[in-house]
């Protein structure tokens, strides 16, 4: 039988054997010895002296305090932690192959193109949401100067698939997009190390509307030869043809190219449809 652990532990002796005097251990050794055979020993046989407490950690100030314990916003946490999110950004994607795949049928390669924004279009720059928010710094010019050196923007959902469809296709994979000219160097290469192919970037010019771009591309003045665009695919109402925010009032008949040529990407954290954007 096992003997559980809150059991009496055997006796060593039995119970029968006869008892032993027990020896006087003060009678035996003087005082002083026995004081100095207590005390702790070091290495070199000298009494061994106390070590020292370690030291308190340093508080952490209420500032830090406050930026580790304040909740993400609703729209940034949407984007990086639900699962509703990543599905339809790629059922976005998963559209636009269909799409494109039934418009370009027929075509001879290179003829046609399709135009893709950038920001929360094909990159995710949903960690620099958070990092502003965790700050409570928000958007500004320079922190988002910094943040597009970084070329940490990730790719979202389904992007890579359908570009590489496209490319596959015979395809031109065209990035239109209000980054500005400076920021130009840094998002190629943020686009090429996320392995999302393209074409031509086109960062914005004096212009914020993209319309002038789009039709450089379909006259072949914007460093490549002429290619009709089928297909729009953005997160906002200017990453399509003659569209603004008015778009929420106007007749339901107006919505019909979503779905067909234009593809809309999920995107609450910011936008046109702000007050001042």
């Amino acid at each position: 039988m096992h003997r559980r652990a809150t059991d009496s532990p055997p006796p060593s002796e039995p119970p029968w054997a006869p008892s032993r005097p027990r020896r006087r251990f003060g009678a035996l050794m003087p005082l002083g010895a026995l004081l100095l055979a207590l005390a702790p020993v070091g290495a070199t046989g000298c009494a061994a002296r106390p070590r020292p407490a370690p030291a308190p950690a340093p508080a952490a100030t209420p500032a830090a305090i406050a930026v580790e314990a304040a909740p993400l916003p609703d729209d940034v946490r949407w984007v990086r932690e639900s699962a509703e999110y990543r599905a339809a950004a790629w059922q976005a994607f998963a559209l636009a192959r269909e799409r494109v795949e039934e418009l370009a049928a027929g075509r001879a390669p290179g003829t046609w193109a399709v135009s893709v924004d950038a920001d929360e279009t094909v990159l995710d720059n949903s960690l620099y949401e958070l990092e502003g928010a965790r700050a409570g710094t928000g958007y500004d010019a320079e922190t988002w100067r910094r943040w597009v050196a970084r070329r940490e923007a990730a790719a979202v959902p389904g992007a890579r698939e359908f570009l590489e469809r496209v490319r596959e296709l015979g395809g031109r994979v065209v990035v239109v997009t209000n980054r500005k000219a400076h920021e130009r160097a840094d998002t190629d290469a943020n686009l090429r190390a996320l392995g999302l192919p393209f074409d031509l970037l086109l960062v914005r010019t004096a212009e914020r509307e993209k319309e002038p771009r789009w039709e450089a591309v379909e006259r072949g003045t914007a460093g490549l030869p002429p290619a009709e665009i089928l297909l729009w695919v953005g997160d906002n109402v200017g990453d399509f043809p003659d569209l603004d925010q008015s778009l929420r009032g106007r007749p339901e008949e107006e919505l019909a190219p979503f779905g067909r040529r234009f593809i809309l990407l999920p995107n609450p954290m910011y936008g046109s449809w702000k007050e001042g954007s």
